[in-house]
């Protein structure tokens, strides 16, 4: 019981109660003549109300507030409160001062009528929220001694906050950084998503090392961070019958079918340091008509409720599995529900500023975060075509001056399409529109390139096949105003293979980049606070200033020769080792060695991404390992090894790479030969609270996809703000880390994009053996089937994708990745030179910020300007 008042003895307060209320409430008991004992007034009134004489002014409106919501909002007394309900407590009193400023806010942009961007995101992985709303708000001192003096420690209250199961990877997490920094920069943005009651799913890990999907049920509790907006509702439609008007005007009337409820839940997003709040809207799915009284009244239950949980699963679980029909069927109705839900709220707000439909674009940006969210717009030709009366191309200019997209793949496998088939059934309107624009759009390209078939065929928005499909990212090239890639080489990419016709028939002016970028006030000074107030003492400049101006890092470069500096930025990183260890044996019961080098790889699982490269190196470093003299194990370089991530619950070989790496820790961790050199750790349910704790500890991290897929990547840039250096191939964002750190401070390998075609092609036609090529990997592969990590026929599916085939390289860079982890260890014993190089990181990480990537959006894309409320 950590409350501050003893519910046995309400009236006699234990001496640490006592303590607290002598502090809290500034009274001083008078003493009985005749005992000689403090007199304490009896009830927890006398002490949390009696006045706050003595208390800051400010810590004194918090405390009452937080009093006041656990006795009003909670319904619960003070004496028998627990972590929970304290947490609750503290949230909500937070929360109301979120509100006033989002108040303010919203009447700032009614008053200005600036033009607003919104983005839309199938995901927002936004993390705790109460520990970076009081530091964006400055006030986490504050409440840190408000709660303190409730008998109550912050940081335990913030540990019982869930993260918000609203996301899965680096695409959620981008629209979260977006958000803060929108806000911090006072910009007029608004989110839209999805209200998932379950999230992506809950990780565990079998004793046979198999992953396992479970419920993630965040919303069990209150969440005292979102609003429910039971006023703001639109009815949604599926199925049912397109008509079309015989009048030539294209329009059509569309009904029939099942029509479910779109309800908003507000979310406040603050700004740091600045009363600017925007809002993330998210969707719930309810049913039009809930209850069937008729069915249940004739012995039929199931139907009775069976409308409310048919809508009720639209808004379920975030990427239903669609290996099903039934599962493809349920991802297309989330995309268009919330793509629905999020125009028609737009274009109410728009409208209520009485203007003519032809100024949409003037005062409205969307923006389409992947393929994900490319239903809006044909959504958008429905309503002005079918609503508002607009002819075509009226129409269509409107739509193609409103949107914009960020492509995130160059992977042809993960571009998003749908079967004409089942659009036609879940969404009839919808699909006359895409063969109308199809129609339009083809005779534009015959027009421009004549004759030629191949061409036309390729950048049809149908793809021909049984079944046809369509290719969303084609329709959201084609109706959108910009499409950018989210780092240089990955934009380059774009505009060179996938999107290479819709370049050359509008123009290289459509395409452009905007690389990605990270909130430094969670990934630096939540996440790394020591770091945080270390930086600001060296550079003596106040954090408010840095955090929201990166590049002034780079003043750290003039001490990186200071050995108090070194000295401290070294304890810090040994704690925040030990903040990890400390977490690993409490969460695994396992002990961990702090005195080594830290080398993190978390990442969603998947096969470009190459997590199966990195476990068999580190299988390549035990095997080596064993085959040392003790003398000369001890001259080596002593490493914890730690993954965490997810693998989607239909993605075998993913979830067979995670197989792997339990079952190897769970023998290279028991090996009393080796494991004080190298030990390893699967870390279970990756989420953003664990990144929090992950990355500060970093010495080293890993990202090593194979040349060309990955767009971008936003944990190398998180690693590297709180110091860790970068183990890489040269792709995605890396490059441009390099460029900014110099080369010298990140460490390099395996095959360049140009040449991973002509490998491949190699690996087809003309396959040397793995034995030959690779002697090294091979010799790996042998031990995993041999049975050293258990029943190596399990992980045969696997290791064949590697001896057939190898699509993403493995034999090609195995050699040049184990020599670079040998330059690693060679790096890390000089501990002198290590951490300058880690100070040098630090510094050059000013450029990926997400306040430069909102900017970038901001005045290369949508043309807004910022809104400061006063």
């Amino acid at each position: 019981m950590t409350s501050i008042l003893d519910p046995k003895t309400i009236g006699a307060p234990k001496p640490r109660a006592r303590r607290h209320a002598r502090t809290l409430t500034g009274y001083t008991p008078e003493k009985d003549e005749v005992t000689g004992k403090e007199k304490w007034p009896r009830g927890e009134e006398a002490v949390w109300k009696a006045g706050l004489r003595d208390v800051d002014a400010e810590e004194k409106t918090i405390t009452n507030s937080i009093v006041n919501h656990v006795q009003t909002s909670l319904a619960r007394q003070a004496y028998n409160l627990d972590n929970l309900g304290a947490y609750q407590a503290v949230a909500l009193s937070v929360r109301d001062d979120l509100i006033i400023n989002w108040n303010e806010t919203q009447l700032t942009y009614s008053r200005k009528a600036p033009k607003r961007a919104y983005y839309l995101s199938l995901e927002f992985l936004m993390g705790r929220s109460l520990d970076n709303s009081i530091l964006n708000l400055g006030l986490k001192d504050k409440y840190a001694g408000g709660v303190d003096k409730l008998g109550f420690n912050l940081e335990d209250l913030l540990d019982q906050e869930r993260d918000a199961a609203l996301g899965n990877g680096g695409l959620g997490r981008l629209a979260a950084c977006l958000l803060d920094s929108s806000s911090t920069q006072e910009l007029p943005v608004w989110g839209y998503g999805l209200r998932y009651k379950y999230g992506i799913f809950k990780q565990l890990i079998s004793p046979e090392g198999q992953q396992l999907e479970a419920p993630d049920p965040w919303l069990d509790h209150q969440n005292p961070w979102e609003l429910p907006r039971l006023d703001v509702i639109y009815d949604v439609r599926f199925y049912g019958e397109a008509k079309r008007s015989s009048d030539g005007s294209g329009r059509a009337e569309w009904s029939g079918g099942q029509e479910v409820v779109a309800q908003a839940y507000d979310v406040p997003i603050p700004g740091y340091h600045t009363k600017n709040t925007n809002n993330l809207r998210l969707w719930e799915s309810k049913p039009k008509s809930g209850f069937d009284l008729n069915s249940f009244n004739a012995g039929n239950y199931e139907g009775a409720i069976e409308s409310s949980n048919s809508a009720a699963a639209i808004t379920s679980v975030l990427y239903p599995n669609d290996n099903t029909s039934f599962g493809k069927e349920l991802r297309l109705k989330q995309q268009y529900f919330w793509t629905a839900a999020s125009l028609a709220d737009i274009m109410r707000r728009f409208k209520n500023q009485d203007k003519p439909i032809s100024a949409f674009p003037e005062f409205i940006a969307v923006q389409l975060n992947d393929t994900h969210p490319t239903l809006a717009i044909p959504e958008l030709m429905r309503i002005l075509i079918d609503e508002e009366d607009q002819t075509w191309d009226k129409a269509w200019d409107i739509v193609t001056n409103t949107f914009f997209y960020t492509n995130h793949t160059v992977l042809p496998e993960a571009l998003e399409k749908w079967p004409v088939p089942l659009l036609q059934h879940v969404l009839p309107r919808h699909m006359q529109i895409i063969f109308d624009i199809n129609l339009f759009f083809m005779g534009q390209v015959e027009k421009k390139f004549p004759g030629d078939r191949e061409r036309l065929a390729r950048m049809s928005l149908i793809e021909e096949g049984s079944p046809q499909q369509v290719r969303m990212a084609h329709l959201a090239c084609i109706g959108s105003r910009r499409v950018n890639g989210v780092a240089e080489l990955h934009s380059d990419l774009v505009k060179t293979t996938i999107l290479k016709d819709f370049v050359e028939f509008y123009g290289i002016s459509r395409f452009g980049n905007v690389t990605n970028g990270i909130t430094p006030r969670r990934w630096l000074d939540q996440c790394n606070p020591t770091l945080s107030a270390l930086i600001s003492s060296t550079l003596k400049i106040p954090k408010e200033v840095w955090l929201k101006d990166l590049p002034k890092l780079e003043g750290l470069l003039a001490h990186v020769d200071d050995p108090e500096l070194a000295k401290t930025w070294a304890e810090i990183k040994q704690a925040n080792k030990e903040r990890l260890a400390h977490w690993v044996q409490v969460n695994l019961g396992l002990k961990i060695n702090t005195n080594v080098m830290y080398d993190i790889q978390i990442k969603r699982l998947h096969e470009y991404k190459r997590q199966t490269l990195n476990i068999l190196g580190v299988i390549h470093r035990y095997l080596q390992l064993k085959a040392l003299t003790p003398e000369e194990r001890k001259k080596t370089n002593r490493k914890a090894v730690f993954f965490a991530g997810k693998a989607a619950p239909g993605y075998y070989i993913a979830k067979l790479t995670i197989r792997l790496i339990v079952n190897v820790a769970r023998i290279i961790n028991a090996d009393k030969d080796t494991n004080e050199f190298l030990s390893l750790y699967f870390l279970p349910d990756y989420s953003v609270s664990l990144a929090e704790v992950l990355i500060p500890s970093s010495d080293i991290s890993q990202h090593i996809s194979t040349a060309g897929t990955e767009a971008s990547g936003t944990s190398n840039m998180k690693f590297c703000l709180n110091g860790g250096l970068l183990l890489g191939t040269v792709d995605g964002a890396n490059i441009e880390i390099a460029e900014e750190v110099g080369e010298s401070n990140v460490f390099f390998f395996g095959h360049l994009t140009p040449d991973v075609e002509d490998l491949r092609y190699q690996h087809q036609y003309h396959a040397i053996p793995i034995e030959e090529k690779c002697p090294a990997l091979a010799n790996v592969l042998n031990a995993v089937s041999g049975g050293l990590f258990g029943d190596g026929g399990v992980y045969e599916p696997l290791l064949n994708t590697i001896r057939q085939g190898d699509h993403y390289l493995l034999t090609d860079d195995f050699d040049s990745y184990i020599q670079a982890l040998a330059m690693v260890d060679v790096a890390y014993l000089d501990q002198k030179e290590w951490i300058k190089k880690s100070i040098r990181t630090t510094a050059k990480m000013g450029k990926f910020s997400t306040d430069r990537a909102i900017q970038d959006y901001a005045q290369e894309y949508w043309n807004i300007e910022s809104a400061k409320v006063e």
